[in-house]
């Protein structure tokens, strides 16, 4: 970089969990100075080797940054780490961008906006398609709801991690986009551990048959990208039943709010409420498959 080339900005990011800390990654490497917050002291330090600074506090975290972005766990984390005290828009200085980047739903996102727009700080919906794979190889889709020139300013920022990047909206569609799209990943894991279990009972070879459907018009990406680990049996999570059942809950949620009746989301709840129950909570939610074929009769 030359003497007058124009430093990076600044950026805040809080949670480093699965996606959110590849995604720093790729901030990072693009040049970007970060400081970085995790409730886990360790993740707070994952990056240190990459250059990222950790520090003790969410407002530590906003400290002089020109961005601010979270990838947090739920509903509660989320408002608590934006709307707190010592959140995110009590300490974001002026001029400054919150990007919060979870699977939340409408309505708790909704009260951030509402504090965002009582403190007078701006404040950027966005949500990623995508799995820690997809987030280490910056191939998320990101899509993001706000005001246009908050999203003008951010967009390069997601482009570091992402494949896409659209803006949806002026509000909360980004949020309500998510649910949508996690609702038909739900209930394709639950029509996949049906017909598999089907095939297998009526004498297809598993491999075989696993080849033959991605490839078939139903090959969507999803089941391309889960077929090796089915293959091997292999239900180590990427995305667990339990985090899945969160999502159902969200979208159950929307249902009721909005009006629109999602009877495959309420069936795909209970049948992830039967996996975690059963024990399999913390396998990938794609456990779905072993689960028709426990039904099947064809898995103890």
């Amino acid at each position: 970089m030359s003497e007058h080339a124009p430093s990076r900005p600044l950026i805040g990011w809080i949670g480093c969990g699965k996606l959110g800390q590849p995604m720093a990654e790729h901030l990072i490497a693009a040049g970007h100075p970060l400081q970085i917050y995790d409730l886990d002291i360790g993740a707070r330090h994952a990056l240190d080797s990459r250059g990222a600074r950790p520090v003790d506090s969410v407002a530590a975290a906003c400290a002089s940054a020109s961005v601010v972005f979270s990838s947090l766990p739920d509903d509660a984390a989320v408002t608590a780490v934006a709307c707190g005290e010592h959140g995110v828009l009590n300490h974001l200085a002026p001029g400054a961008i919150f990007v919060e980047t979870s699977t939340v739903s409408p309505t708790a996102s909704m009260r951030v906006a509402e504090h965002a727009a009582r403190v007078q700080r701006a404040y950027l919906r966005v949500a990623v398609s995508g799995n820690p794979v997809l987030a280490r190889a910056a191939q998320l889709t990101a899509f993001a709801s706000g005001a246009a020139s908050d999203y003008e300013r951010i967009e390069p920022l997601l482009s570091t991690f992402s494949k896409r990047v659209f803006r949806v909206g002026e509000a909360e569609q980004a949020r309500t986009l998510k649910l949508v799209i996690n609702l038909m990943i739900a209930i394709s894991a639950g029509m996949l551990g049906e017909a598999l279990a089907l095939g297998e009972k009526g004498g297809l070879d598993w491999h075989q048959m696993l080849e033959v459907i991605s490839e078939s018009a139903v090959g969507s990406p999803m089941v391309k990208y889960k077929a090796p680990p089915l293959e091997a049996r292999d239900y180590t999570s990427t995305f667990s039943c339990a985090q899945m059942a969160k999502d159902l809950d969200l979208i159950l949620g929307a249902s009721a709010q909005f009006g629109a009746p999602v009877p495959m989301a309420a069936h795909m709840r209970q049948v992830y409420e039967a996996l975690m129950a059963s024990g399999s909570g913390g396998d990938d939610y794609i456990a779905t498959v072993h689960h028709a074929e426990r039904l099947a009769g064809l898995r103890p």
